[in-house]
């Protein structure tokens, strides 16, 4: 494959990179330098190779696109024939420069910091909307119109709880050994039907409003690369797509700033929300719909157990103690949560 890329020397070594849930990366050392190699795996249920293909070429142009205005992105390099995806059978790869730097969770970083990553979102956000317009015709005003998308039913989310009860108890016939996380799944889940019980008549209408736009659709510590104090690449770009933009805000705030006990930290959460307002020109009451919707997205989420009780997946589950404790938390301080993103 190195052989398609002008310059960047004969291959020394080849080493899997071992964090992030999705996309198989490699870091590759070659007598030029160090390159990072994406093989992208998330195919967004597309059936084709063109299509997938097709959309992987949108997020890389997205990038060089963004790279222009300054926003801080790693675009791949572009082989011989002008490409920047290689496809080996069926399979799509790219290559991209490496680039030294360290994730950082909300814990490390300070309410200076807190405001910067605020602003970093807006302005990929505003960047977007500029880089996304079609180049060919009159730019293009807002993004194409999609369909509301309808918050999570709660008799569905009842249904799919009980399931996920009778896995966790050993019920469903798999011979499996309980342990902790099982007993913690458990209470987790009775828990969390009570609350569906108590809050059922506040789900959130299927939003009418403009407020949407190009996002990066995936913006968490793992995407965001720092060094020293400043970010300096935000990575993997699959999930770019057209969504209410104040979502993913209070969607990357809810993973930065969670703490181990399922708390957010709301001074930084106020600090990184004001910032994001100014960045982005989004009004308060944008924030506040959106707020509301991702609490009750979280409130009928149960992406770690479906992984853990119907894939047989586990790698995700160091994060539930804290994400399944933060629904409980964010619904009783759901006041303060609110203020936090708005005032």
């Amino acid at each position: 494959m190195l052989r398609r890329y002008p310059g960047v020397g004969e291959p020394l070594a080849c080493e899997p990179i071992t964090k992030g849930l999705l996309n198989h990366g490699y870091r590759v050392s070659t007598t030029s330098g160090s390159y990072f190699l994406k093989h992208h795996l998330d195919k967004k249920h597309l059936d084709d190779t063109s299509g997938e293909r097709a959309a992987i070429v949108r997020q890389h142009r997205a990038t060089q696109r963004l790279q222009s205005l300054g926003v801080p992105v790693v675009p791949p390099l572009t082989d011989t024939r002008g490409d920047t995806v290689t496809m080996i059978g069926e399979r799509c790869y790219a290559l991209h420069p490496w680039v030294e730097g360290l994730h950082r969770v909300g814990a490390q970083l300070t309410l200076a910091q807190s405001r910067r990553l605020g602003t970093l979102l807006g302005t990929v956000h505003t960047g977007l909307e500029q880089v996304m317009a079609p180049r060919d015709g009159p730019p293009r005003a807002s993004p194409p119109a999609r369909p509301g998308h309808r918050s999570p039913d709660a008799a569905d989310t009842f249904a799919l709880i009980d399931d996920l009860l009778a896995a966790a108890r050993g019920q469903d016939g798999r011979d499996t050994p309980r342990d902790a996380f099982d007993e913690l799944a458990v209470h987790r889940l009775v828990e969390r039907r009570a609350l569906l019980e108590q809050h059922a008549h506040r789900r959130p209408p299927t939003p009418e409003g403009p407020a949407t736009g190009w996002v990066h659709g995936d913006f968490h510590p793992l995407n965001l690369l720092y060094r020293g104090a400043d970010p300096v690449a935000i990575v993997d770009w699959d999930r770019l797509d057209v969504q209410p933009r104040a979502e993913e805000a209070v969607r990357a705030a809810a993973i930065f700033f969670v703490r181990p006990a399922g708390e957010l930290d709301l001074a930084k959460v106020r600090a990184y929300a004001r910032a994001y307002r100014r960045a982005a020109g989004a009004g308060a009451g944008e924030l506040a719909a959106a707020v509301h919707r991702v609490w009750w997205e979280r409130l009928n989420d149960f992406w770690i157990l479906r992984w853990r009780y119907r894939l047989d997946d586990r790698r995700a589950d160091p994060q539930f103690p804290a994400v399944s404790a933060l629904a409980v938390w964010w619904t009783r301080e759901y006041e303060a949560v609110c203020a936090a993103f708005t005032e």
